[in-house]
């Protein structure tokens, strides 16, 4: 099986499903080591804790790809 007939097969998946799959496979990549993790979550606590705040604003998911995208062109 080639990979546009998985990718075609994998698209026509719930979401749900779709979403179990992009999990499974990513958890096959091991890209980041342990150290590098620990570093993420603690930035994630700390960006969460000054939204808290009121010192940080939120933009949704769509909203910053949009952003993104203007900027880079």
């Amino acid at each position: 099986m080639d990979v546009a007939t998985i990718e075609r097969e994998a698209l026509a998946l719930t979401v749900a499903e779709r979403a179990l799959l992009a999990d499974r496979l990513l958890q096959t990549l091991d890209l980041e080591d342990a150290e590098r993790m620990e570093r993420w979550g603690r930035e994630a606590d700390r960006r969460l804790q000054a939204l808290e705040r009121g010192e940080m604003a939120a933009t949704d998911g769509p909203q910053a790809v949009a952003a993104i995208r203007r900027r880079l062109g």
